[in-house]
C-alpha cells in the first residue's frame, strides 16, 4: 500500500513537474497597439483571443500592450521591446524606407508585415461653435494636434508641413492622447481634435454624444496632392449617420491599420498568430465594424510595404490568400 502510495506521488510529482515544464517552454508574444479606447487596442485584443482558441496547437501567450501608437511600435520593434505592433501603412511605409520621421535612423530594412486590417481616415471633429468648416479652418485655432508617438500626430505634421504650418500658428496645440481628447473638446479646452482611426470610433462617439460637435472635410487640393504624391493614401468617406449630429458624409483622406513584425521574429510564432486570425476570421469581422470588408486576400497585400514575414506567407499560402 506504501510502495502505490509512493509510486502515485511520485506519478502525480512527475506529471506536475511535466506541466511546469510545459508552462516554461511557453513562447510569450505581445501585440503593442495604442489606447485602450481605440480601434488599435481590440484588433490586438481580438486577435490574441483567437490565438487562446487553437492553444491545443502552440505553446503562444498573446497579450496585448496599450502605447502611445504607431511610431512608438516601430520604435519598439526596431529596439527589439515588442514582437508586433500596430501601425498606420504611411509610417509602416516610411519606417521600411527611412524616410519622414525615420530619416536619422535609417532604413528598418529588417520590418516585415504580418497583414493589413482596417481603413482608418484621417478625422477631424470640430465644436459646432468654433467656426471651423473646413481643415483650413484650423489655423488660429486651439487644436489637439495628438500625443507624440501616435499615428495621428505624425500625420497631422505631414498636414501642416503640406500647408508650410508651424505649431504656433495655431492659438494652442495640445498633445491630449486619444482618450483625453473628447472631453476636452466638450470641455471647451480645444476648438477642434484630429484622429487616424477606424470608425466608428468610441472617442468620436462619446465627443459627438456629449456635446454639439461635427466632423469637418479634409480635401481640397493639398489632400489631393498628398493622395497623388503617396501610394499609401487613398480617399476615403465617413458616412453620414454614423454619429449624432452629423448626417452628411465627410470627405477626407486615409490609412490602412497593418500589424507588423520584424525578420527576427520566430517564423512559427507568426504562422501561429496569422493562421489563427484567418481561421476564425469570421469572428474577427463582428469584433468592429471596422473589421467588416476584412479578406484573407486583401489583409495578404493592401498598403503593406515591407515583405510578408515567412511565418505569415505560409499562413496565407494555406488559407488561399496568395498564390
Amino acid at each position: 500500500m506504501l510502495r502505490m502510495l509512493a509510486g502515485f506521488l511520485g506519478l502525480t510529482v512527475f506529471a506536475a513537474g511535466l506541466a511546469g515544464a510545459q508552462a516554461d517552454e511557453r513562447e510569450f508574444v505581445t501585440i503593442g497597439t495604442a489606447s485602450v479606447t481605440g480601434v488599435y487596442y481590440q484588433a490586438g485584443g481580438a486577435i490574441c483571443s483567437l490565438v487562446r482558441r487553437e492553444q491545443e496547437n502552440h505553446n503562444l501567450r498573446c497579450t496585448v500592450e496599450s502605447t502611445g501608437g504607431s511610431i512608438f511600435n516601430l520604435n519598439a520593434l526596431r529596439q527589439g521591446e515588442l514582437q508586433l505592433g500596430v501601425a498606420q501603412s504611411d509610417w509602416h511605409f516610411h519606417a521600411y524606407k527611412g524616410s519622414a520621421s525615420f530619416e536619422d535612423e535609417g532604413p528598418m530594412e529588417n520590418l516585415r508585415s504580418v497583414f493589413s486590417l482596417h481603413g482608418e481616415p484621417f478625422t477631424v471633429l470640430a465644436r459646432a461653435d468654433a467656426e471651423i468648416e473646413s481643415f483650413e479652418d484650423l489655423k488660429g485655432k486651439r487644436v489637439n494636434i495628438g500625443n507624440p508617438g501616435s499615428g495621428q500626430r505624425a500625420t497631422m505634421e505631414v498636414l501642416m508641413e503640406a500647408y508650410g504650418w508651424k505649431v504656433t500658428d495655431f492659438a494652442l496645440a495640445s498633445e491630449l492622447v486619444s482618450t483625453e481628447q473628447a472631453m476636452a473638446l466638450c470641455d471647451n479646452k480645444v476648438d477642434a481634435i484630429v484622429f487616424a482611426v477606424g470608425h466608428p470610433s468610441g472617442s468620436i462617439q462619446e465627443a459627438t454624444t456629449t456635446c454639439e460637435s461635427k466632423l469637418v472635410d479634409v480635401d481640397g487640393e493639398v489632400a489631393g496632392k498628398l493622395i497623388a504624391d503617396n501610394s499609401f493614401y487613398a480617399p476615403s468617406v465617413i458616412p453620414g449617420g454614423m454619429y449624432p449630429g452629423n448626417e452628411e458624409d465627410t470627405k477626407t483622406f486615409g490609412v490602412k491599420a497593418t500589424l507588423v513584425t520584424t525578420e527576427e521574429t520566430d517564423a512559427e510564432t507568426v504562422y501561429q498568430v496569422t493562421k489563427a486570425t484567418l481561421t476564425h476570421l469570421k469572428d474577427l469581422r463582428r469584433v468592429h465594424p471596422a473589421f467588416e470588408q476584412l479578406t484573407a486576400e486583401g489583409m495578404a497585400s493592401e498598403a503593406l510595404t515591407a515583405p510578408l514575414h515567412e511565418g505569415a506567407a505560409r499562413a496565407f499560402r494555406e488559407a488561399g490568400g496568395i498564390e
